[in-house]
């Protein structure tokens, strides 16, 4: 080599020993403490375990500690299990048939690179052993005492490896992702009981308990999933089930009324494995298209249930993802399952509407700062589970004096209408107002309805300010926003009209040519299907399409823009939404103008064909921005409003 030679030495493939094989794929499906509690209860679930519970320190940064009354392992199995690509959970025959939540038998290994680990364990009909292992370092198998099941505690994740503790977050926040790990999976086994301890600073501190529900599958999903999302969820959640070409899927949906800010409460399974997939989430979004903004998102907790060849668990090292062999059919079950549901639901509103109404009603300060420990309001109260509720307010009546019992019993003879109780008698009404004032904006209607009030919406008695329709029902009263309620009324019947006779189209008098290089032949495969919504396509040469007719309810339209955007869905989640919102919008918006403004004066008999014919549309309950379109009080809740109750 000279002196002005700058060749690089050329590169020497070698074998990594066993401990870097394992570190390295310890990055992989170890990520954070989370990945790792991830890894020990699903092997707690594979075992048979009935009961799990899961003790960390620090995070799970210092300790992890998950122990199970699982089938457990012999003294002979211990060393095995430790071993890289060691299972019991299948043959390595065929790979799709995977009925388990672990197959790869990385888990214990990997954890054992990058940590201190002891794994003790008892099967029956043996006796109990343990076994350590420290960086990838196997000790011997000893003696132990444990009842049944299996101990696996982590001491001091990634001591082997200390860069990656540089990337590792605050312990709170460590925790936090945990405990939702803890959760997700204690969704889908509602027959087991799970608990979460805090060991941090000898500490026993109790975060999470799950009892076992019992039960059937249904009762026992709703009680687990009003443990972990809250009663309210599950007061206004629907029971989802829908079948076809062998897909299942079943489990719980929101009210759209019931939307959250966020979609942290879009919970989906695949065969009990909770999977974090796009195109899963995205057929969720889109069966609540019709019910909500962009900017809210549906609450529901999924479960998709297929053969195991039909689904491929294994494309991600943390197996949070999943591919479909017809990912086509999973989206369709899934939208047109919610629909049905949703549709079923009629005018149904959730109970947080009438809730908050009453909140907002009672009497206190305007502005209240957040309790002590609160985290200046970090925490969401509409998403804090079990939160109590407010203390119900005494009032307290004083001792009435004589001449108040006087009056009160002249009150109840005969003839006290006449009377004016010693009191001075109101003047007579002037006959013009007074400056600055103005007549009140309500009318009060007749009973004219007979047994209108035994129906879900009652009868109308009146009209405020123009807008507002007040009904009376047999247990309470209706407060109904005529404006979007009609709104909704419209849009609903706008879409009939358009899916019984089609969606009109408008010829292009020069054909528009978009330019999509290599998307154009996947945006082609979806002409037909375009063309049912009035955007007629054809091939003009290499990369190129031509735009012949778009939908006559657009108007005039960026059609290379509308075309990107449709193909951006296709390619992301394999099929699009952006024709139909666009058709969607421009229906509501034409049902916005259709509808019965605020403001206007309605007839008794106006009013009450409103409400009934909310009650005969699906989703009249909320407007086309998913906001309610009326507010449903009890007369207990209004009785308790004035502290009668």
């Amino acid at each position: 080599m000279t002196l002005h030679d700058t060749t690089p030495p050329r590169p020497v493939i070698r074998q990594l020993d066993e401990a870097a094989i394992n570190r390295i794929a310890a990055g992989e499906v170890v990520e954070r403490p989370a990945s790792a509690v991830k890894e020990l209860v699903e092997n707690a679930l594979d075992a048979g375990a009935r009961r799990i519970e899961v003790t960390v320190a620090a995070g799970g940064k210092r300790l992890i500690r998950v122990a199970d009354d699982g089938c457990g392992m012999t003294p002979e199995e211990l060393p095995l299990a430790l071993a890289r690509h060691a299972t019991s959970k299948i043959d390595g025959s065929d790979l799709l048939a995977i009925h388990s939540f672990g197959f790869r038998g990385e888990a214990l290994a990997s954890l054992g690179a990058v940590g201190r680990l002891v794994l003790t364990s008892r099967a029956a009909g043996h006796e109990a052993a343990a076994i350590r292992v420290e960086g990838g370092r196997l000790g011997p198998v000893t003696p132990a005492a444990l009842g049944r099941g299996t101990v696996v505690e982590l001491r001091d994740l990634f001591h082997a490896t200390p860069a990656r503790l540089k990337f590792m977050r605050t312990d709170r926040a460590e925790g936090q992702a945990l405990a939702e790990v803890l959760r997700r999976l204690a969704m889908a086994e509602p027959h087991v009981a799970f608990i979460l301890r805090d060991a941090t600073d000898g500490r026993d501190r109790e975060i999470l308990r799950l009892d076992a529900e019992s039960g059937d599958p249904v009762e026992a999903l709703g009680n687990r999933l009003a443990a972990i999302m809250g009663q309210e969820f599950r007061d206004n959640a629907l029971p989802v089930d829908g079948e076809r070409d062998g897909l299942h899927l079943t489990g719980f949906a929101a009210l759209p009324t019931y939307s959250r800010g966020a979609g942290v409460s879009q919970h989906v399974f695949v065969n009990g494995r909770p999977v974090l997939d796009r195109q899963l989430t995205g057929a969720l979004r889109a069966a609540y298209m019709d019910f909500l903004s962009r900017d809210r998102f549906p609450a529901a907790a999924l479960f998709v249930e297929c053969e195991p060849h039909l689904v491929d668990v294994n494309v991600h090292p943390a197996k949070s993802e999943v591919r479909f062999r017809d990912p086509q059919a999973v989206r369709g079950l899934i939208v047109s399952t919610l629909r049905a549901v949703l549709s079923g639901a009629g005018h149904r509103a959730s109970t947080t509407v009438a809730a908050g109404t009453l909140e907002a009603m009672r009497p206190g300060p305007a502005s209240a700062k957040p309790p002590a420990g609160d985290a200046g309001g970090l925490i969401d109260e509409e998403d804090r589970p079990g939160r109590a509720a407010p203390p119900p307010r005494i009032y307290q009546m004083e001792r009435p004096t004589a001449r108040a019992m006087q009056v009160a019993r002249l009150g109840q003879a005969p003839g006290m209408a006449e009377s004016s109780f010693g009191f001075e008698t109101a003047p007579p009404a002037m006959p013009g107002r007074l400056p600055g004032t103005e007549a009140p904006s309500a009318r009060v209607e007749p009973e004219a309805e007979t047994g209108a009030e035994a129906l879900p919406l009652g009868a109308a008695r009146a009209q405020l300010h123009g807008n507002w329709i007040v009904a009376q029902t047999e247990t309470g009263m209706v407060l109904v926003d005529q404006h979007a309620a009609h709104e909704r009324l419209v849009y609903e019947r706008l879409k009939r009209q358009m899916a019984e006779n089609g969606v009109a189209a408008q010829a292009l008098l020069v054909p528009e040519i978009v330019e999509l290089g290599a998307g154009a032949e996947r945006l082609l495969e979806a002409a037909e299907d375009l063309a049912g919504l009035g955007l007629v396509i054809e091939s003009f040469g290499p990369g190129t399409v031509a735009v012949r007719e778009t939908p006559a309810l657009l108007g005039r339209i960026d059609a290379a823009a509308l075309l990107r955007d449709i193909l951006d869905e296709l390619e992301d989640l394999d099929a699009s939404t952006a024709l139909p919102a666009r058709l969607d919008a421009i229906l509501s918006r034409v049902a916005c103008h259709g509808s019965v403004r605020s403001g206007r004066r309605m007839r008794a008999e106006e009013m009450n064909a409103l409400l009934r014919e909310m009650e005969a549309t699906p989703g009249s309950g909320q407007c086309n921005h998913g906001r309610p379109t009326y507010v449903e009080l009890k007369l207990a809740d209004i009785e308790r409003l004035f502290g009668r109750r």
